[in-house]
């Protein structure tokens, strides 16, 4: 099995012939800080809880992470997570230990609204990913990439170095790795120094294995970024803006792949628009009943 990772930084810490060590390839911090997310309003939706930030937050965010290293785990959710976050603990519980999770989905923050707890924006995975790598291209921070096949990571990686000159690649490799390997793979990113950590394994395996290891990578930010690295490698295409305003990149991911997406998607699209309607009678009954305590307590207050 291939291991592709960076030791020629003169931070590295793992030594040939020490405990932590992995075969390496190419170039080669806690503080009690108030948490970032913790400084913006939350809402809780369909068990999740979610941050109100923007773009800017978030990137303001990780640049303070770096400056203090200070590790910080940025969560997305999407349709997808949300549902499978109220059957799956072990994803509910590595969705409660990120430092703030924002929406990655417009029907998300549509139903925010019309629950009347509206989030200010879709704050998208790959969209992070792309500017965490813009980021790191003027300020040179270094970036370790984990997960997807061999030959994807490494396109990712060209592709990096060819669009995001200033960027360190601190480390990469493939996603296919045991249970027993994980300890090796934590080390050996520890040892890269990288400044940003991305993290394409699927879910629930990538919030498991960031919530595991999180302080043996002591990464200062850490995120988890789907299938950003097939758009990146050119395997599969982004949809069109138009079809991301309106909530349908679904539907041309399922044009891309129909025979591995249409069920997936059809089951846990049905799955929310059930738990989206619970929600928002749930959240029109508060309303109500908030409006007839305050009535209530106008007419008791009258004279």
């Amino acid at each position: 099995m291939a291991r592709q990772w960076t030791a020629n930084h003169p931070r590295a810490r793992a030594e040939p012939g020490s405990a932590s060590y992995v075969p390496l390839h190419v170039e080669q911090k806690r503080t009690s800080c108030r948490s970032p997310g913790a400084r913006y309003e939350s809402i809780t939706l369909l068990g999740t809880t979610l941050h109100r930030m923007r773009m800017a937050d978030v990137l303001a965010a990780c640049s303070e992470s770096i400056r203090l290293r200070r590790p910080i785990l940025i969560g997305v959710a999407n349709v997808a997570k949300l549902v499978k976050a109220r059957r799956d603990p072990h994803l509910r519980q590595s969705r409660a230990e990120a430092t703030f999770t924002v929406a990655d989905g417009v029907p998300v923050v549509w139903l925010s609204r019309l629950c009347g707890c509206p989030l200010p924006a879709r704050v998208a995975g790959i969209d992070i990913m792309n500017e965490l790598l813009a980021a790191a291209d003027r300020e040179k921070y270094g970036v370790s990439f984990l997960g997807a096949r061999q030959e994807i990571v490494e396109r990712v990686v060209a592709h990096v170095r060819r669009a995001y000159p200033g960027v360190r690649i601190a480390g990469y490799r493939n996603g296919y790795f045991s249970h027993a390997q994980e300890a090796d793979v934590a080390a050996a990113i520890g040892a890269s120094a990288a400044d940003i950590l991305l993290v394409a394994v699927p879910t629930p395996q990538k919030e498991d294995f960031l919530r595991r290891w999180r302080e043996d990578v002591r990464v200062p930010v850490c995120h988890g970024v789907g299938g950003s690295f097939d758009v990146v490698a050119g395997i599969t295409r982004r949809a069109p803006r138009w079809m991301q305003r309106a909530g349908l990149e679904w539907l041309y991911r399922v044009r891309q792949e129909p025979r591995r997406m249409w069920k997936r998607y059809l089951i846990t699209n049905t799955t929310f628009i059930g738990l989206a309607v619970k929600e928002l009678v749930r959240a029109r009954f508060r309303l109500l009943r908030g409006y007839l305590r305050h009535v209530g307590g106008n007419v008791v207050k009258g004279p």
